[in-house]
Protein backbone atom coordinates (compact mmCIF):
# COMPACT_ATOMS: atom_id res chain seq x y z
CA UNK A 1 0.00 0.00 0.00
CA UNK A 2 1.23 3.57 -0.66
CA UNK A 3 2.34 5.68 2.32
CA UNK A 4 3.30 9.97 3.06
CA UNK A 5 4.71 11.74 5.15
CA UNK A 6 5.34 15.77 5.36
CA UNK A 7 7.20 17.18 8.37
CA UNK A 8 9.92 18.89 9.24
CA UNK A 9 13.67 17.79 10.09
CA UNK A 10 16.96 17.94 11.78
CA UNK A 11 20.24 16.46 12.14
CA UNK A 12 24.02 16.30 14.02
CA UNK A 13 26.59 14.04 13.05
CA UNK A 14 30.51 13.63 14.38
CA UNK A 15 32.22 15.63 10.94
CA UNK A 16 33.48 19.10 11.01
CA UNK A 17 31.52 21.85 9.53
CA UNK A 18 30.61 21.05 6.47
CA UNK A 19 30.30 17.16 6.79
CA UNK A 20 31.82 15.57 3.64
CA UNK A 21 29.47 12.71 3.40
CA UNK A 22 26.41 15.33 2.93
CA UNK A 23 28.62 16.48 0.04
CA UNK A 24 28.56 12.77 -1.16
CA UNK A 25 28.40 9.52 0.22
CA UNK A 26 31.35 8.33 -1.32
CA UNK A 27 33.40 11.03 0.14
CA UNK A 28 35.54 9.85 3.36
CA UNK A 29 34.08 11.27 6.65
CA UNK A 30 36.03 13.51 8.51
CA UNK A 31 37.49 11.06 11.00
CA UNK A 32 37.27 6.97 10.62
CA UNK A 33 33.46 7.23 10.90
CA UNK A 34 30.18 9.18 10.39
CA UNK A 35 28.06 8.84 13.66
CA UNK A 36 24.35 10.85 12.85
CA UNK A 37 21.35 11.29 14.93
CA UNK A 38 18.25 11.92 12.23
CA UNK A 39 14.95 13.25 13.74
CA UNK A 40 11.71 13.45 11.80
CA UNK A 41 8.59 15.54 13.09
CA UNK A 42 5.84 14.10 11.28
CA UNK A 43 3.02 16.96 10.66
CA UNK A 44 0.66 14.81 8.03
CA UNK A 45 1.14 11.55 7.12
CA UNK A 46 -0.75 8.41 6.28
CA UNK A 47 0.85 4.70 5.75
CA UNK A 48 -1.01 2.09 4.59
CA UNK A 49 -4.16 3.91 5.78
CA UNK A 50 -2.81 4.61 9.54
CA UNK A 51 -2.60 8.31 10.00
CA UNK A 52 0.70 9.47 11.35
CA UNK A 53 -0.01 13.11 12.04
CA UNK A 54 2.10 14.42 15.13
CA UNK A 55 4.64 11.56 15.66
CA UNK A 56 8.33 12.15 15.76
CA UNK A 57 10.85 9.41 15.23
CA UNK A 58 14.67 10.03 15.72
CA UNK A 59 17.08 7.11 13.74
CA UNK A 60 20.99 7.07 15.04
CA UNK A 61 23.49 5.28 12.49
CA UNK A 62 27.02 4.79 12.74
CA UNK A 63 28.54 4.12 9.62
CA UNK A 64 32.17 3.69 8.07
CA UNK A 65 34.41 6.56 6.99
CA UNK A 66 33.15 6.10 3.43
CA UNK A 67 29.17 5.68 3.55
CA UNK A 68 28.94 3.65 0.24
CA UNK A 69 30.91 0.50 1.84
CA UNK A 70 27.94 -0.43 3.71
CA UNK A 71 27.49 -2.38 7.47
CA UNK A 72 25.74 1.07 8.66
CA UNK A 73 23.99 0.02 11.85
CA UNK A 74 20.93 1.86 12.96
CA UNK A 75 18.66 2.25 15.84
CA UNK A 76 15.26 3.42 15.65
CA UNK A 77 13.20 5.52 18.25
CA UNK A 78 10.00 6.58 17.41
CA UNK A 79 7.82 8.66 20.75
CA UNK A 80 6.13 7.16 23.00
CA UNK A 81 2.97 8.69 22.21
CA UNK A 82 2.34 6.15 19.10
CA UNK A 83 -0.34 3.55 19.43
CA UNK A 84 0.78 0.26 18.72
CA UNK A 85 -0.34 0.25 15.00
CA UNK A 86 1.57 3.87 14.30
CA UNK A 87 4.69 2.34 15.77
CA UNK A 88 4.56 -1.03 13.65
CA UNK A 89 4.03 1.26 10.65
CA UNK A 90 6.98 3.95 11.64
CA UNK A 91 9.67 1.36 12.21
CA UNK A 92 8.67 -0.79 8.51
CA UNK A 93 9.05 3.13 7.06
CA UNK A 94 11.99 3.70 9.06
CA UNK A 95 13.89 0.97 8.72
CA UNK A 96 13.52 0.97 5.13
CA UNK A 97 10.79 -2.36 4.57
CA UNK A 98 8.22 -0.16 2.73
CA UNK A 99 10.85 1.56 -0.12
CA UNK A 100 10.96 5.28 -0.13
CA UNK A 101 14.47 6.69 0.93
CA UNK A 102 15.23 4.46 3.31
CA UNK A 103 14.22 1.48 1.10
CA UNK A 104 16.85 2.48 -1.24
CA UNK A 105 19.32 3.03 1.38
CA UNK A 106 18.06 -0.20 3.25
CA UNK A 107 21.28 -2.49 1.22
CA UNK A 108 24.38 -0.06 3.27
CA UNK A 109 22.30 -1.02 6.83
CA UNK A 110 24.37 -4.34 7.91
CA UNK A 111 22.70 -3.81 11.11
CA UNK A 112 19.32 -2.64 13.38
CA UNK A 113 20.41 -2.20 16.58
CA UNK A 114 16.93 -1.50 18.25
CA UNK A 115 14.30 -0.02 17.97
CA UNK A 116 12.39 1.37 21.20
CA UNK A 117 9.48 3.86 22.02
CA UNK A 118 10.85 7.30 23.71
CA UNK A 119 10.07 10.65 24.68
CA UNK A 120 11.19 12.42 22.10
CA UNK A 121 10.85 16.47 22.46
CA UNK A 122 11.81 18.59 19.43
CA UNK A 123 11.96 22.40 19.65
CA UNK A 124 12.36 25.30 16.92
CA UNK A 125 13.19 28.64 17.63
CA UNK A 126 14.29 30.83 14.77
CA UNK A 127 17.54 29.38 13.91
CA UNK A 128 18.35 27.30 16.76
CA UNK A 129 16.62 23.74 16.75
CA UNK A 130 17.00 21.28 19.78
CA UNK A 131 16.06 17.68 20.47
CA UNK A 132 15.57 15.74 23.64
CA UNK A 133 15.32 12.08 22.73
CA UNK A 134 14.71 10.29 26.36
CA UNK A 135 17.98 10.31 28.36
CA UNK A 136 20.28 9.04 25.61
CA UNK A 137 20.21 12.00 23.05
CA UNK A 138 20.49 16.25 23.51
CA UNK A 139 21.65 18.45 21.26
CA UNK A 140 21.36 21.98 19.36
CA UNK A 141 22.27 22.96 16.32
CA UNK A 142 21.84 26.63 14.73
CA UNK A 143 21.59 27.60 10.99
CA UNK A 144 24.57 29.11 9.75
CA UNK A 145 24.11 32.97 8.35
CA UNK A 146 27.18 33.68 5.94
CA UNK A 147 28.97 37.25 7.19
CA UNK A 148 27.09 39.83 5.51
CA UNK A 149 23.75 38.39 4.63
CA UNK A 150 21.76 41.16 5.83
CA UNK A 151 18.50 39.13 5.05
CA UNK A 152 19.61 36.74 8.16
CA UNK A 153 19.20 33.70 5.33
CA UNK A 154 21.19 30.69 6.02
CA UNK A 155 23.26 28.75 4.10
CA UNK A 156 22.00 25.84 1.90
CA UNK A 157 22.68 23.36 0.50
CA UNK A 158 20.89 22.33 -2.98
CA UNK A 159 21.51 19.56 -5.43
CA UNK A 160 22.79 17.29 -2.65
CA UNK A 161 22.34 13.84 -2.09
CA UNK A 162 20.46 13.18 1.09
CA UNK A 163 17.63 11.11 2.13
CA UNK A 164 15.45 13.72 3.66
CA UNK A 165 15.53 16.16 0.80
CA UNK A 166 18.05 17.80 -1.51
CA UNK A 167 17.83 21.09 -0.31
CA UNK A 168 18.33 21.32 3.57
CA UNK A 169 20.10 24.46 5.66
CA UNK A 170 23.71 23.96 7.10
CA UNK A 171 23.72 24.34 10.75
CA UNK A 172 26.29 23.79 13.39
CA UNK A 173 26.10 22.09 17.11
CA UNK A 174 25.77 24.70 19.65
CA UNK A 175 25.20 21.75 22.08
CA UNK A 176 25.20 18.08 21.99
CA UNK A 177 25.19 14.88 24.43
CA UNK A 178 24.56 11.43 22.54
CA UNK A 179 25.04 7.89 23.73
CA UNK A 180 22.12 5.65 22.47
CA UNK A 181 21.97 2.50 21.36
CA UNK A 182 25.63 1.69 22.26
CA UNK A 183 26.81 4.78 19.83
CA UNK A 184 28.32 7.94 21.23
CA UNK A 185 29.67 10.35 19.42
CA UNK A 186 29.66 14.45 20.08
CA UNK A 187 27.74 16.18 17.06
CA UNK A 188 29.57 19.02 15.27
CA UNK A 189 27.57 19.87 12.40
CA UNK A 190 23.82 20.13 11.56
CA UNK A 191 21.43 20.07 8.57
CA UNK A 192 17.45 20.76 8.88
CA UNK A 193 14.54 22.05 6.96
CA UNK A 194 11.13 22.88 7.86
CA UNK A 195 9.77 21.07 5.03
CA UNK A 196 10.18 17.69 4.17
CA UNK A 197 7.91 15.15 1.59
CA UNK A 198 8.71 11.53 1.30
CA UNK A 199 6.71 9.21 -0.60
CA UNK A 200 6.18 5.50 -1.91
Amino acid sequence: MAWNLTGSYVETCSCELMCPCNLSFDHGATYDFCRVTLVFVIREGDIEGTDIAGRKVALIADTPKVMTQGNWRLGVYVDDGASDEQFDRLVKVFGGQLGGPMGALAPLVGEIIGVERARIEVSDDGLRHSVRVADTIDFEIEDVVPFGVETGEPVRFQGMFHPVASDLTMAEAKRSRIDAFGISYEGRTGLSTSTFTWAA
